[in-house]
């Protein structure tokens, strides 16, 4: 014969497997976000020591410095917007170079005539200039002269000549500096220094370093 348990003792053990069921479910549930936190983290580092390196980039292949055209016995002339002649270069052989866009002259000429028509030479054994030609560095046995010409009030300017080792020539403003030892030459009177900035258009020249001068006497 089978004996049954009372019904209050069947319910309430019921009830104390219920409620540790509960505590069992609140319990996972509370510590859930950290084992999944847990999970997140070691899947990361597994998918960080398994992902292949990216490949190394190719070198960037390197800008040559090789002149893209020349031309031998040239000259360029360039003209005002009422059409009168402005300046000229010519040489033995110029060189383009698309890295720098720098023009390379061999045995330059350089012929510039200002607003009030007085005439700028300038010639060395080379040259670099930049695309337009209205900025030339000339260097070896670089001179400039500035030929003698009337100003506005019809003064008689001297001849102006200028030699050095390197002469930077600004054509299209008229202004020649050097950092080298240069001479300078006006009219009969002879200056010598280790640097000069000189300005056409203001007439002003300024020397530095060691300076020295011979006057001649005016007649």
């Amino acid at each position: 014969m089978n004996v049954g348990l009372p019904a209050p003792v069947s319910a309430q053990r019921n009830l104390t497997l219920w409620r540790r069921l509960r505590q069992s479910l609140d319990a996972l549930l509370l510590y859930f976000p950290v084992v999944l936190m847990g999970l997140l983290a070691m899947l990361t580092y597994w998918l960080v020591r398994n992902t292949p390196a990216p490949p190394e980039e190719a070198p960037r292949a390197l800008v040559r410095h090789v002149p893209d055209y020349f031309m031998r016995d040239f000259a360029v002339r360039t003209f005002g917007a009422n059409g009168g002649f402005q300046s000229e270069i010519q040489g033995l052989e110029i060189r383009h170079y698309p890295d720098t866009d720098t023009l390379e002259i061999d045995q330059p000429r350089i012929r510039r005539t200002g607003p009030l028509g007085q005439v700028t030479l300038a010639q060395a054994d080379k040259a670099i200039s930049n695309a337009d030609g209205s900025e030339v560095q000339l260097m070896g046995r670089a001179t400039v002269v500035r030929e003698a010409f009337a100003s506005k009030d019809s003064t008689p300017k001297q001849r102006f000549e200028l030699r050095s080792e390197f002469l930077h020539f600004f054509v299209d403003t008229d202004r020649v500096q050097t950092h080298l030892p240069v001479e300078l030459l006006r009219g009969q009177d002879r200056f010598t220094a280790d640097r000069l900035s000189y300005d056409n258009l203001d007439q002003r020249v300024e020397l530095s370093g060691r300076v020295r001068g011979v006057l001649q006497p005016k007649r």
